[in-house]
């Protein structure tokens, strides 16, 4: 007897972290549904596996009523603007997506009776008083600060998430990303490692906010994908941290990037925008005690994937 093929739908399936996720469930024999509008995704991040025959792209706005009368077993809900050139560009768009987009995607999976999966972010923590951040944190967001429409409309999609479970008994999941980066990452991105890297490759300075003493911690791509899939397959519902403990300063990074590609860069200090979050790193506790997860590929190793991406894909 043939095995049923299981179908999953992942919003912003050609986007960077979206891609990837189609990439790996085509790997494990599942029927891929894409649905993506490109505001920021890229057709040439699904190139590798665009004519599979068990995959297919819906170019669809999920802010407005999504439509698919196939079977359902799994609703990823992976689309949003990521980035504060972004969100600072696409205010309403980014507002829109982790609203509506949120409420569509989840009546969707209420509809197929699909597991829900949220994309949600590091930034609902804001600029931290507490460190690091555990996913019992309530953060310190600025809600009408430049980036309070990423991190509100995220903070609404974990609320929209657990009313939908909660009322509904929909099986949700919530995903809570911290820095991620691997190749298909937009070159002009505008954070932290696209913005180095692409600078270094040219030899131009490399833009650093403020003194660079702030801290991010940075997760590969293909970890992250791996601790998706652990959250997404299991029985949890709370929020998850998804991300790399290891903490590193800003001009850390940027020192690395310039010795790892060779470049003749300086690093240039800019103004630093406004509600930066001075620290950010993720206690990923819970991922190690109930899904036996944490990031298995260093940070040079995941930086020189990255650069040779860059160096093949910069014009």
């Amino acid at each position: 007897m043939t095995k049923t093929r299981k179908t999953v739908l992942v919003t912003g399936g050609a986007g960077f972290l979206g891609s990837h996720l189609c990439e790996v469930f085509l790997q494990r024999d599942f029927q891929v549904i894409a649905m993506d509008n490109l505001i920021t995704g890229n057709l040439r991040n699904i190139e590798s596996f665009r004519k599979d025959r068990r995959f297919r792209l819906i170019r669809h706005d999920v802010s407005k009523k999504i439509h698919y009368r196939g079977k359902l077993d799994y609703v990823l809900h992976f689309a949003s603007p990521a980035s504060p050139i972004d969100y600072a560009n696409l205010p309403i768009q980014t507002l829109k997506v982790g609203a509506l987009g949120t409420h569509n995607a989840l009546g969707l999976a209420k509809a197929k009776n699909a597991v829900f999966a949220l994309a949600s972010t590091s930034e609902v923590y804001g600029d931290p008083l507490v460190h690091p951040q555990k996913e019992d944190y309530w953060g310190n967001v600025n809600p009408v600060g430049p980036r309070g429409v990423y991190d509100e409309a995220k903070r609404f999609a974990e609320a929209i998430t657990m009313a939908y479970y909660n009322v509904h008994k929909v099986d949700v999941k919530i995903v809570r990303i911290f820095n991620t980066f691997g190749p298909r990452m937009r070159l002009n991105d505008g954070r932290a490692i696209p913005a180095f890297i692409s600078s270094a490759l040219k030899n131009e300075p490399i833009p650093v906010f403020g003194n660079g003493k702030q801290t991010r911690s940075f997760c590969y791509v293909k970890d992250l994908v791996e601790g998706i899939l652990r959250v997404i397959f299991s029985d949890l519902h709370e929020p998850v941290n998804m991300g790399n403990p290891t903490e590193m300063t800003i001009l850390e990074l940027a020192k690395k990037i310039i010795r790892l590609t060779e470049s003749r860069s300086v690093i240039e200090h800019h103004a630093l925008p406004m509600d930066d979050p001075k620290v950010r790193q993720p206690d990923i506790s819970r991922a190690k005690k109930i899904l036996q997860w944490e990031p298995q590929i260093a940070l040079e190793e995941g930086l020189r994937k990255t650069i040779d991406y860059f160096r093949e894909n910069l014009s």
